[in-house]
């Protein structure tokens, strides 16, 4: 029987750090070292990643918003649920973004922790060159970079920040022209949103072999000695995203359910509990949606109507919790390499994790994906991932059910707003 992806991913992971702490970099065999077949299937993998994510995140994005514009619920009760999802996935992104400032992951013993783990020391002036030196007056230049002058080299460039924006533009006004022309694009795009979605699937086939390469090559580059400040490190990571997840779920969502729906969070609580457990054991909202509206319709009192629009527009766009990861794994990576990212920077890491939420939500391994533009965006190295795959399964259990969760409360605030009186009874 084949072995599920998560499963292949998790033995891959045992199986790097085992090799990589019996080679270290100087481990060899009939003459073929280690260290460097470590670093060839990383940058193979991470090459694949690069290569799908402008077209994926094109094709996605207008295709989702030409979609959405072409359903005729998308007035009164669309305008509410994207304002909902903006709303949602902006508080989880600050909170994320509150708690890794607070915690400082990427810290260890008051020294940044790249020597720990593993992190190309040579790199650091260039990785430093990029992302620092910019104050609130560069701020202009982040909206400026949304208006890219010539979208093929921002294309070219990898500069995300344009081609989002671009795409967006295009997505909505493909649903103002003529009809024949509109479908006409809509079939193009989705045909290259499938071709993409496929080429994404095989990458991610890959993905045990390239997740290997990248831990065995981080674990190979650590002392022994170190292993200890490794694990804590990781460990303080888990734990400002577990934190982070939780304010978010048990503070936020519930002050939202209170002071607009006017219900009570723990009855809501209770009636979604099947399908939170479901997307923790299954870390996917898609695979979920069908129990979740069932719960949101049958245990919350939704009508069909309202939860059948906003929860598969949810499981599309809505991801706080994968939004908010994104952003605390970014700002980790940062404070690894021992970088001072201004005012600027993270305000440019949270509106790429905002957007981003948006494009690559429906994706296979859609973190990934996702923190490698982040990544990209602000000057980081994107193979600086590695560091977090070893916990990536487990936090994409606990991301999942925040992100249904959300999805729920939207369901819930927007049938409230509808007039709905059957809500939570």
């Amino acid at each position: 029987m084949r072995l599920k992806l998560y499963w292949q991913i998790l033995i891959a992971l045992v199986l790097a750090v085992i090799a990589g702490s019996l080679s270290g970099t100087e481990g060899s065999f009939l003459g073929v070292h280690w260290y460097p077949v470590y670093k060839f299937l990383g940058t193979l993998f991470m090459n694949a990643l690069k290569m799908i994510i402008v077209p994926l995140i094109v094709s996605s994005i207008i295709t989702g918003v030409g979609g959405m514009g072409n359903t005729q619920n998308l007035g009164r009760m669309g305008g509410k649920t994207l304002l909902f999802y903006s709303v949602s996935s902006l508080l989880a992104i600050l909170t994320g973004l509150l708690f890794v400032n607070l915690f400082n992951p990427g810290i260890v013993d008051g020294e940044p922790a790249k020597a720990i783990l593993g992190l190309d020391a040579a790199a650091f002036a260039e990785v430093a060159d990029k992302v620092q030196g910019h104050s609130a007056a560069d701020l202009s230049g982040i909206f400026l970079s949304m208006v890219p002058p010539n979208i093929i080299a921002a294309a070219a460039n990898g500069q995300m920040l344009g081609l989002i924006f671009f795409s967006l533009l295009f997505g909505y006004f493909m649903t103002r022209i003529d009809r024949e022309s509109g479908d006409l694009l809509n079939r193009f795009w989705s045909g290259i949103a499938d071709v993409m979605m496929g080429i994404t699937m095989l990458v991610m086939k890959f993905a045990p072999l390239g997740v290997f390469g990248l831990v065995a090559k981080t674990v190979a580059g650590i002392d022994a000695d170190q292993m200890d400040d490794l694990v804590v490190s990781l460990g303080t990571f888990t734990l400002t995203v577990l934190l982070a997840l939780a304010v978010h779920v048990f503070v936020t969502m519930p002050v939202l359910l209170v002071t607009v729906a006017r219900v009570n969070p723990v009855k809501h609580f209770r009636a979604m509990l099947p399908a939170m457990l479901t997307a923790f054991s299954t870390a996917s909202s898609s695979a979920t949606l069908p129990l979740t509206m069932e719960c949101v319709r049958d245990n919350a009192g939704v009508s069909n109507r309202t939860a059948s629009f906003v929860l598969p527009l949810g499981a599309t766009v809505n991801m706080d919790g994968t939004a908010l990861y994104e952003c605390v794994a970014a700002m980790f990576i940062a404070q690894a390499y021992g970088l001072e990212l201004s005012f600027v920077t993270q305000f440019t890491v949270v509106l790429v994790a905002l957007l981003t939420s948006i494009g690559v939500a429906g994706i296979p391994a859609a973190s990934l994906v996702a923190i490698t533009i982040i990544l990209t965006t602000i000057g980081l190295p994107a193979e600086a991932i590695g560091l977090i795959l070893a916990v990536d399964r487990i936090l994409d259990m606990f991301r999942t059910s925040v992100n249904v969760f959300s999805d729920s409360c939207g369901a819930v605030l927007i049938a409230k707003t509808e007039g709905e009186k059957n809500i939570l009874q």
